[in-house]
């Protein structure tokens, strides 16, 4: 174990959840008949910007748009490897016009956004994994949208099977600790298929191995910057676990986020120059 890890400052895209709720279900956490207390919602969501920003990281922001209520999950409209956007294309009707607010704010700051034909949502199952891209199927996103992300980011990519609808994004069953080279990850393995669960298995011999139950509080859904892991202060397993390898855990709570399927990381967009 290192002595001491040395965390990378990130570009981090966020949207405010002014219009936050929780009004039709599309995944097993969404339940339209429990109230979002959005003023709570707000508050939690100011303390994880304000503690990526003390950490050293720069945060942009999204405008966010009435009707969207899903829009403060940043991390489905994109993925952005080597200054490249590939965009979303959401499974689910309601979901979809996010996608043009997040690609007109790229484009304003600079980027070509490359528009996907496959149903695909960003990081929440494309993880980028420093020489290669982790990204998950069984869900939402599509094989064939592996194959054209593959194409346009010029990036290896690595298919995993996901088979637990609680965890029916990639980025509420893994996340990344570090990035470079093949790096390391923290993942649940019963959330993968078992051929999948080999494959992690072979890449990351080292990875940190999560319970279900800090699975289920979203501790895998989660921002490490190779040294902080900003994190769910429900995951008090993984959080000994990662502090034992090195690691110093920020606890942030975004607990009102959980009742629509969100965390950390689902408001977290990187954006990777």
């Amino acid at each position: 174990m290192p002595e001491s890890r040395v965390p990378r400052r990130r570009r981090l895209l966020v949207c405010e959840p002014r219009h936050f709720a929780v009004q039709y279900a599309i995944n097993p956490w969404m339940h339209p008949d429990r109230p979002v207390d959005v003023g709570l919602a707000q508050a939690q969501w100011r303390a994880l910007v304000d503690a990526y920003r003390a950490h050293g990281h720069t945060v942009d922001t999204v405008e966010p748009v009435p009707g969207l209520p899903d829009m403060v999950f940043a991390a489905n409209a994109a993925v952005v490897v080597g200054g490249r956007v590939f965009g979303s294309l959401f499974k689910a009707p309601e979901r979809r016009p996010e996608s043009l607010p997040y690609d007109t704010w790229f484009k304003s700051a600079g980027y070509d956004v490359y528009r996907p034909e496959s149903v695909c949502e960003g990081e929440g199952d494309f993880v980028p994994a420093g020489r290669w891209i982790l990204a998950g199927t069984g869900f939402r996103t599509t094989r064939e949208a592996h194959r054209e992300a593959q194409e346009y980011l010029g990036v290896p990519v690595i298919g995993l099977t996901l088979v637990d609808p609680y965890f029916y994004h990639l980025d509420t069953a893994l996340f990344v600790l570090d990035d470079e080279g093949e790096g390391n990850i923290a993942y649940y393995p019963e959330a993968f298929s078992p051929g999948s669960r080999e494959v992690l298995a072979r890449l990351y011999p080292e990875a940190v191995l999560a319970t279900r139950e800090d699975a289920l509080a979203f501790g895998l859904n989660s921002v490490s910057d190779g040294r902080h892991v900003f994190i769910s202060p429900g995951a008090t397993a993984l959080a000994e676990q990662l502090t034992g390898r090195g690691y110093v855990p920020v606890p942030v709570d975004l607990s009102e986020f959980h009742k629509a399927g969100g965390g950390i990381k689902c408001c977290t967009q990187e954006i990777r120059s």
